[in-house]
């Protein structure tokens, strides 16, 4: 079953389905494996991630879905895309469903936002008339090569002029056609708690911690009638606050034992890059001629001691 199909299925099933966020590759196939069944592109995440910048609309959309295309590889699940603005205008938009399509996406992201963007979390944002981003999503829809791939319409017309008129954006990109709104960054339990009740349509909720939302329970959310609670860089603040406490014990301490623990294994590692799976498709490939990697997997099988 395709990614978009898959995905469609969700959204018509019962409860909401939790999304984390991927930067990379490896951060969606942990994702897949921990159990969830859709992974989101973080587009901020990969700015942060591969970049270190800030989210300001500074990577291209080249960059975007060569990353995207590397998650679909990576993992059998629906893959959600981060499509920003659309990159500028109407023609724009038209490319970037084309493209994160291409690369795999079972469902792109469109924001009504000024390009560049911020992150919804930032201050100081600003939308586009409501008028550009109904063609924008008319084009999305237009766009499409695959009638099941879902195009997820964001406004973050809250922070500028108030949740009734974020709602209501939400309300008119529902009826130009988008399969799912996503009101950005609502600063209280009350704001969230109106905007399933008044759009037709699925919501997606971006819980982030530390930002404007609050941060409130899964099963709390979907109580309100939020479809897709999003995580969008929860696992890039986990891997960060990983990365920090154990660089600062190897620089304190010169040593890793005391965070060990903490650490995941080589062999873990490697399962994870699916090195098993590489080495036995060369020995396939081969017919048995060359001589069978018993040094590489044992590493990977847990005899190994070497520490790479």
């Amino acid at each position: 079953m395709g990614g978009a199909r898959r995905l469609r299925e969700l959204l018509a099933g019962p409860g909401a389905v939790i999304v984390p966020g991927a930067a990379n590759a490896l951060t969606a196939r942990i994702i897949q494996e921990a159990g969830f069944e859709c992974v989101f592109f973080t587009g901020a995440g990969f700015a942060n991630m591969s970049f270190a910048v800030p989210d300001l609309g500074l990577i291209t959309l080249t960059e975007i879905v060569q990353e995207v295309g590397r998650i679909s590889e990576a993992v059998e699940i629906p893959l959600i895309a981060d499509g920003d603005t659309g990159h500028g205008g109407v023609f724009n938009v038209r490319r970037t469903v084309r493209q994160l399509e291409g690369a795999g996406a079972a469902a792109v992201t469109l924001e009504d936002q000024v390009f560049p963007k911020r992150c919804g979390h930032f201050e100081n944002k600003e939308v586009i008339p409501v008028e550009e981003m109904l063609a924008k999503i008319r084009t999305a829809l237009d766009a499409r090569r695959n009638p099941d791939t879902v195009i997820i319409a964001r406004t973050d017309a809250g922070a500028i002029s108030g949740i009734d008129r974020a709602i209501e954006r939400a309300q008119l990109y529902a009826e130009a056609g988008a399969d799912v709104t996503f009101v950005e960054a609502p600063t209280t339990v009350d704001e969230l708690e109106l905007i399933p009740k008044r759009i037709s349509v699925p919501q997606l909720v971006n819980v982030v911690v530390g930002g404007r939302t609050p941060a409130l329970p899964a099963k709390q959310l979907e109580s309100m009638g939020f479809k897709i609670i999003l995580y969008a860089n929860y696992a890039l603040q986990a891997a960060i606050k990983g990365m920090q406490t154990a660089l600062s014990v190897l620089a304190r301490d010169g040593d890793s034992e005391s965070v060990a623990d903490q650490l995941a294994t080589f062999q873990e590692r490697q399962r994870l890059v699916r090195l098993p799976e590489y080495l036995a498709a060369g020995r396939s490939a081969s017919s048995g001629s060359a001589a069978r990697p018993e040094s590489d997997l044992s590493l990977v099988e847990g005899q190994g001691t070497a520490k790479k």
